[in-house]
């Protein structure tokens, strides 16, 4: 039995310009990190030929003889399933999918699928995938094979943990720089951060699909503001790094403010409202993450911890 995880992630600043819409022009870069919230990824071995899949979020359970002439896009299943066709690989295993959040919460779960299950069989295979060969190679799935309107920002932050720099050049390549913080600057600000799951509906591929078409015809206010955004990820890097929660508190809140020019869609009336009440009560700033809430508050007791170790890890449990 093969025992894999990834963990999800929030992105601090940054975010769109990950899109090839965006860094394929002009380059972007973003700030985020992984945290200690995981999704599992268990592998066993079968003798009889067939592939099963059962994703205990979904509540889904399917067994295959020949999964290699299927259209995996008609499957709610499509993500494990384009995972293993992609590895180009004739397997008969058991795969059971499980995570600590639930589905849909924008924290990146779909990328910590991918990541996940390409992990677990580069293992069981004996395939030697880096962290960046699983990053790309998840990325490939999402946005070639499944036609998703996905930037790379979400796989690379499952691939690699912990927080991280990570600049998206405009011939494809990525470059992860990790961001150091001394100790007591890093509890410092794992003891800030608040996330609050709203419970709001996000229609994040509608979102996405708006913004690369707006970013192609190169809309003013859609580019000038991913511009703003890029830099301000820079901003947030370097104030980080000098231990100034209060300026990263301000630049938050600052990219907050620009993201929610690029669309309409990005935030609601009950999200605006939510946020206003909590900069009221001392936060410093924040953003929407998917259906979450995040804030960063100089009082506040954390909630969730960022993942300080690699992202993905596998570990082989054998029966005695």
């Amino acid at each position: 039995m093969l025992i894999v995880r990834s963990p999800v992630r929030i992105s601090f600043g940054g975010g769109g310009t990950d899109l090839p819409a965006y860094y394929e022009q002009f380059g972007g870069a973003v700030l985020s990190t992984a945290i200690n919230k995981y999704f599992y990824t268990i592998l066993r071995k079968r003798t009889d030929g067939k592939i099963q899949i059962i994703s205990s979020d979904l509540r889904v359970m399917e067994t295959w003889q020949d999964i290699s002439r299927m259209d995996v896009k008609r499957s709610g299943l499509e993500i494990p399933l384009a995972a293993i066709k992609h590895c180009a690989c004739n397997l008969s295993v058991d795969l059971f999918l499980a995570s600590e959040i639930i589905a849909g919460t924008g924290l990146g779960s779909s990328a910590s699928v991918c990541v996940g299950v390409l992990k677990t069989l580069a293992t069981y295979l004996d395939l030697p995938f880096s962290r960046y060969d699983l990053a790309e190679r998840s990325f490939h799935i999402a946005h070639h094979i499944l036609e998703k309107p996905v930037g790379k920002q979400d796989e690379y932050a499952a691939a690699f943990g912990g927080l991280n720099f990570i600049t998206f050049n405009p011939d494809g390549s990525t470059c992860v720089e990790p961001v150091n913080l001394r100790s007591d600057h890093l509890r410092e600000l794992e003891s800030s951060l608040l996330l609050f799951f709203t419970g709001a509906a996000h229609n994040s591929w509608k979102l996405l699909q708006e913004q690369k078409e707006s970013t192609k015809k190169q809309v003013h206010s859609t580019v000038d503001s991913l511009h703003q955004i890029r830099e301000l990820a820079g901003h947030m890097r370097s104030a980080l790094l000098k231990g100034d929660l209060r300026a990263f508190g301000t630049l938050l809140h600052e990219g907050w403010e620009a993201k929610k020019r690029i669309s309409s869609l990005i935030s609601n009336p009950l999200i605006d409202e939510a946020y206003a009440l909590a900069r009221r009560n001392g936060a410093l700033g924040g953003k929407i993450a998917g259906r979450n809430l995040g804030l960063l508050h100089k009082s506040a007791n954390n909630m969730t911890a960022i993942n300080r170790h690699d992202a993905t890890s596998a570990r082989v449990h054998r029966r005695r």
